[in-house]
């Protein structure tokens, strides 16, 4: 059985709709949950691909959680023997920081359905086939990037102008967290760090209005996961390519010296 390893840094950020399409894949999956387990090491040897999942901390806070530094290094890793690589909302931020952009605080949280827009840079391709030039997807964070060099940009949004990107063929980073299905929404409404986010923003936006606008827009949410992750997962099959990272790839962010 084909094996991809998950990094998790929170109980109630997993894999979402990616989990029954990995399963259906044949994929056995390994969660590395570094909340659990900080100290983990893992290796990536036997596995096809990895998926970096989201979380609260910041790429520059390695004094904070020294997992980051050790993420980073698996990512390069990943990069260099060309297995593919998945970042989401967290996920990108530490790709992006291994492609040697620098990660910081955004000018304002970007919560609830959000406007995405696609850059040329997706035309043609297969992780985001059938995508209208602007579509509403679910958003959760604070933080934002540099677009890395030598990447294709795919989309942006008002807040964070790296919402989606591409390194090599087989390298994605989502800022955008087409994972979530109602449920998980619903949830992720009712922590209290998100709770004190929403007041911060203020605006009108509320909870309430989160949750209205979450049904009308789950189902093409769901609709558009399909096709991003099925693409992925479709990726996990292709050989090996090594890639080969330039000068400045790997160097530590702000933070993490």
């Amino acid at each position: 059985m084909r094996k991809i390893m998950v990094f998790q840094h929170v109980g109630h950020e997993p894999l979402g709709t990616l989990d029954p399409m990995l399963k259906a894949a044949g994929f056995r999956i390994r969660y590395v949950n570094f909340a659990r387990h900080p100290d983990s090491q893992p290796s990536l040897k036997g596995y096809g691909g990895l998926i970096v999942l989201g979380g609260p901390m910041g790429v520059y806070e390695a004094n904070k959680h020294p997992h980051l530094i050790h993420e980073m290094k698996m990512i390069e890793e990943a990069l260099k023997l060309g297995i593919p690589v998945l970042g989401i909302c967290l996920g990108s931020q530490l790709l992006a920081a291994v492609l040697g952009s620098t990660v910081q605080k955004a000018h304002s949280w970007e919560l609830g359905w959000s406007e995405v827009h696609l850059t040329p840079g997706a035309a043609g391709d297969p992780l985001f086939s059938g995508y209208r030039a602007t579509e509403k997807i679910f958003q959760l964070h604070q933080d934002t990037f540099s677009l890395p060099k030598d990447c294709v940009h795919i989309a942006r949004s008002e807040i964070c102008a790296g919402q989606a990107f591409r390194y090599g063929d087989k390298a994605y980073g989502l800022q955008f967290h087409l994972e979530v299905d109602h449920l998980m929404v619903t949830r992720w409404l009712k922590r209290a760090e998100n709770k004190k986010a929403i007041e911060e923003l203020g605006g009108g936006l509320t909870a309430e209005k989160i949750e209205a606008e979450t049904h009308r827009h789950i189902i093409r949410s769901l609709q558009l996961s399909q096709r991003t992750f099925g693409a992925f997962i479709d990726l996990l099959g292709v050989p090996e390519r090594n890639i080969i990272l330039g000068s400045g790839h790997g160097k530590s962010s702000r933070g993490m010296d």
